[in-house]
């Protein structure tokens, strides 16, 4: 009989990288809906001197940080998801972040410098949007943790077990019936005959 085992790799449990796009979608949505308290729903990208712990806002600045705190929240399901998040955020906010470099004047060269400032960013915007790149980065190329499965092909033993029949005894399966063993009798051999129970009386000899 012969047995054959597989392995299987699979991914083991809830993920990091899913702990992590929770975290920054959580951060995110608080910021958003924080930023709407203090700008209201009027002049969507103006650049009022609305701040939120130091970073300036604007409604359409809030409404970003509330759809990628959503994005975070709903992708966070699975650890696959959570990795593409993470791409989302290295590529989104990686281009935010530059933008926002040109616009605060690190970097001199702003080809879309007639776009203005729609989001409304400073200095602290554009480190939080820099951060949060590397930050998404990291969740996409981080390993998973892992197990392996061994799974085992053991075919079913169909044989039939023969019983074995010494003397009156059958050993093997209990619901094979028994027949009784006939007893064998040796034949006498030839010329040997049986004695009688009868006596022979021969003539000239008185019975006693």
């Amino acid at each position: 009989m012969s047995r054959t085992e597989h392995a299987r790799v699979r991914v083991a449990g809830f993920q990091p990288v899913q702990v992590l796009a929770g975290l920054v979608g959580l951060v995110y949505l608080a910021l958003g809906i924080v930023g709407f308290v203090r700008t209201g729903f009027g002049d969507f990208t103006g650049n009022q001197d609305h701040m939120v712990l130091g970073f300036l806002v604007n409604p359409l600045h809030n409404l970003i940080h509330i759809v990628v705190g959503v994005v975070g929240l709903l992708f966070a399901a699975s650890s696959a998801s959570a990795r593409t998040f993470g791409w989302i955020l290295f590529i989104g906010f990686g281009l935010v972040g530059i933008w926002g470099l040109m616009i605060t004047g690190v970097i001199s060269s702003n080809p879309v410098s007639g776009l203005g400032n729609p989001l409304n960013l400073n200095a602290a915007d554009n480190w939080l949007h820099l951060v949060t790149a590397v930050l998404g980065l990291v969740m996409a190329i981080m390993p998973a943790r892992k197990k392996a499965h061994v799974e085992t092909d053991e075919p079913a033993d169909t044989a039939v077990q023969q019983p074995v029949t010494t003397g009156d005894t059958v050993v093997g399966n209990a619901d094979v019936p028994t027949r009784p063993v006939p007893q064998q009798t040796a034949a006498a051999p030839a010329g040997h005959h049986r004695p009688s129970r009868w006596k022979i009386h021969r003539p000239g000899r008185a019975a006693h």
